[in-house]
């Protein structure tokens, strides 16, 4: 009997010294992380709500069924009323269909900026940090002057060239901004890896520079990229939210989106906060949430935190 015990204890023990990937080790810490939870469970909502908004929604956005309720005074927009549990808006359209569509066009806008921005920097990343030289100076020399400008002033300066403001603008305008922040970061990964021993052996071996580039220098460098995308979608949406409101988004306001909502009840918020209240705590939860993943999924993912 002491015998078995003694058996299982060195069994266990020798479980507990077995190596485990480095994925491995931070989705163990993950799923005992609170903040974790919280940020994955806003974000999966949120991720449910906008993908099925279009059969969620009880009305049509567009539709001004609540029109014959408002009359033309200033403080005069409908009511939360059966069926329409959160009133209409100035145009007499459901708020409660709004929101829940809008928020797909969030996650679009936000989606969409973060991936052509992380496809951007990847192409000035890789081209500096795997070639150097005068290559990786003239691309790290317009990356340090697009760095230098406020994020949220070259979006609207970018925004405000279109001669016709759309969802595709505001897209753009918020992916340019975020090129010089994934480029930087995977140009650093990348620097690091180059003087990695396996790149090392893989040069003294005779090996491709492009096979080493695409086969282990790129792969090995792309953890923290992912990581920063997770927190470049919360700056996305804001960012989004902030140029809808300043009017340089898509101008069609029957396709709702919360920049945009917040910006249409500007003259009326001091009678009818709840219609900017709205969809400005859905931005704030929503990037919360994408925040709150990206900064455990940072640490997570830190070798130093191995334990």
């Amino acid at each position: 009997m002491t015998l078995g015990v003694t058996k299982k204890e060195k069994i266990d023990a020798l479980a507990e010294n077995v190596g485990v990937s480095l994925a491995a080790s931070a989705w163990k810490r993950l799923r005992r992380s609170p903040v974790f939870l919280i940020g994955a469970t806003i974000i999966g909502i949120f991720v449910v709500l906008s993908l099925l908004s279009p059969w969620l929604a009880p009305h049509d956005p567009a539709d001004p069924m609540l029109i014959k309720q408002v009359v033309k005074a200033r403080n005069e927009i409908p009511p939360p009323q059966p069926g329409h549990p959160l009133g209409g808006d100035l145009q007499g359209r459901d708020f409660l269909s709004r929101m829940l569509v809008g928020s797909q066009q969030t996650l679009i806008v936000g989606v969409g900026a973060t991936l052509i921005g992380l496809t951007g920097g990847l192409i000035l990343g890789t081209l500096a940090g795997a070639i150097g030289g005068w290559v990786d100076s003239v691309v790290m020399r317009f990356v340090d002057v697009m760095l230098s400008l406020p994020a949220l002033l070259l979006a609207f300066s970018i925004a405000a060239m279109f001669a016709h403001p759309s969802q595709f603008s505001v897209i753009l305008a918020i992916s340019i901004v975020q090129i010089p922040v994934f480029a930087r970061l995977l140009r650093g990964s990348m620097l690091a890896q180059r003087a990695s021993d396996h790149v090392l052996a893989a040069t003294a071996l005779g090996v491709k520079r492009g096979s080493i580039v695409f086969r282990h220098m790129l792969p090995n460098s792309l953890g923290p990229v992912i990581v920063q995308s997770t927190l470049v979608l919360a700056t996305a949406i804001i960012e989004a939210a902030a140029l809808s409101f300043l009017g340089l988004g898509n101008p069609d306001d029957r396709i709702p989106e919360w920049g945009q909502m917040l910006g249409d009840v500007q003259k009326v918020f001091d009678t009818h906060p709840h219609l900017a209240a709205y969809p400005a705590i859905c931005i704030i939860i929503v990037a919360l949430g994408f925040t709150l993943m990206g900064e455990t999924l940072r640490e997570a993912l830190d070798p130093k935190n191995r334990r």
